[in-house]
């Protein structure tokens, strides 16, 4: 338990990181299966409700815009991950990770997106992305659990419910 206590940031940090990271290449090159849930799904169903083209290339919430959140996210909670005297990184970075994965789960479960995103050509991803947004947002909640006192210490709290 010890370890884990000491240790266990890095885990979900690197779990984190990875997963962003990772869908980094397709949401900055504009690959197909990108531009088929940003511009195929979720634009057309911005639109039906009166906001055309935020997820259009150019748009607040288009796949380069969460990219480059996801980027800080990883720089955040990798830098602070490695440097033990800026935890406040970690917390920085776990929080915007929970915020821009929120977001991702919600267009999962209330848009046409759906939990199993089903492409144009037919093809399923079998829910794999919303269970990968699922990981996420438990990691970077529980990183936030993790490093409670740099967070409570703002809010001028002790950090109280410790582990065993």
């Amino acid at each position: 338990m010890e370890w884990l206590k000491r240790n266990g940031h890095w885990a979900l940090t690197l779990f984190v990181a990875f997963v962003f990271i990772q869908s980094l290449f397709f949401k900055f090159t504009g690959s197909p299966e990108t531009e088929y849930i940003f511009q195929g799904k979720l634009d057309p169903w911005a639109a039906s409700l009166g906001f055309p083209g935020v997820f259009a290339p150019g748009g607040i919430f288009s796949a380069k815009a969460v990219g480059t959140f996801e980027l800080i996210v990883s720089v955040l909670l990798l830098a602070g991950a490695a440097m033990a005297r800026q935890r406040v990184l970690q917390v920085l970075g776990a929080a915007l990770g929970l915020g821009v994965i929120s977001g991702a789960i919600f267009f999962h479960l209330f848009t046409p997106l759906g939990v199993a995103v089903v492409n144009s050509d037919g093809s399923s991803d079998g829910g794999e992305l919303f269970i990968l947004a699922c990981g996420v947002w438990l990691g970077c909640a529980l990183l936030l659990w993790l490093r409670r006192a740099v967070w409570f210490g703002w809010l001028g709290r002790p950090a109280r419910f410790r582990l065993p």
